[in-house]
């Protein structure tokens, strides 16, 4: 934690984390341009955020695309906000935010943990249903994994599998895994205490998209998840992110599958992303 409070300390890298938080998933040229800095200086700030866990960097064919990592801010909040009343300190942030922010373009959510563990087996938990259904609470996922292939959701042993119309899009074992996100479902609605046409609303906004890559470094594997093509103002994201009232999301859990491949059991009562 204190590498990321040394991080911070900088204005001009909280200068680049808030280009990032504008649009997330720049590239080295699109973080320079209309900075008073020079590119290698700019790539330097860049390395001491990347070292400190708070921007992570996905390869997209020729280009290295920086993405604003929420697992550090998460832990902070986590730490100390929590303790006085995290709740109304959201709610003045989410009410500053409404007030100042330009239209929303559409958000992308990305998330890098480090599991002490092989690429082989943190494939395995993400994709065989006696690991899913530990961490995913109860919930089995069931699909053979090839491109093109759907991904069904399968609530007890003892019911048929779901088709929410999802789908395998990406599947290179041991390297990368992306499937199509299923919309919201009637259970959300009294689990959110929506309202019908509160519900009819959400299910408006367009199919998103999850990717896992898994890069091993020495004895653990980082895992990044990136979630994103949602519509713009999505309650989706805001459900995944763990922004939300009622839900984990992503980040709560990802803690339960690396606690799973960690110490042999997930964390307790862990909510679903979404």
């Amino acid at each position: 934690m204190d590498e990321v409070f040394r991080a911070l300390a900088d204005p001009s890298r909280r200068r680049l984390l808030d280009r990032l938080n504008a649009r997330n998933g720049q590239s080295l040229r699109e973080l320079c341009a209309g900075l008073d800095m020079s590119r290698q200086s700019v790539s330097k700030h860049l390395a001491v955020l990347e070292a400190a866990g708070l921007v992570t960097t996905i390869r997209r064919g020729r280009e290295k695309l920086h993405h604003l990592d929420a697992a550090p801010i998460n832990a902070v909040a986590d730490r100390w906000i929590g303790r006085y009343h995290r709740e109304r300190a959201r709610a003045l942030a989410d009410l500053q935010t409404a007030l100042e922010r330009q239209p929303m373009e559409s958000p992308t959510f990305v998330y890098t943990t480090y599991v002490r563990t092989t690429p082989e087996r943190l494939w395995q938990a993400l994709t065989e249903p006696a690991f899913t259904r530990r961490y995913w609470g109860g919930v089995t996922l069931v699909s053979d994994w090839r491109a093109g292939s759907p991904l069904l959701w399968q609530d007890t042993p003892d019911d048929e599998p779901r088709d929410l119309g999802q789908r395998v899009l990406v599947a290179e074992p041991y390297r990368r895994l992306a499937y199509t996100w299923h919309g919201f479902q009637p259970e959300h609605a009294a689990h959110f205490g929506w309202s019908d046409e509160e519900l009819a609303a959400r299910l408006g906004e367009r199919r998103s998209t999850v990717t896992f890559d898994l890069v091993p470094q020495g004895g653990t594997v980082r895992l990044t998840v990136i979630h994103d093509d949602f519509s713009p103002d999505s309650e989706m994201y805001r459900a995944i992110s763990g922004q939300l009232d009622g839900s984990g999301g992503w980040p709560e859990l990802l803690a339960s599958l690396k606690s799973l491949l960690e110490t042999g059991e997930p964390l307790p009562e862990p909510v679903a992303a979404g």
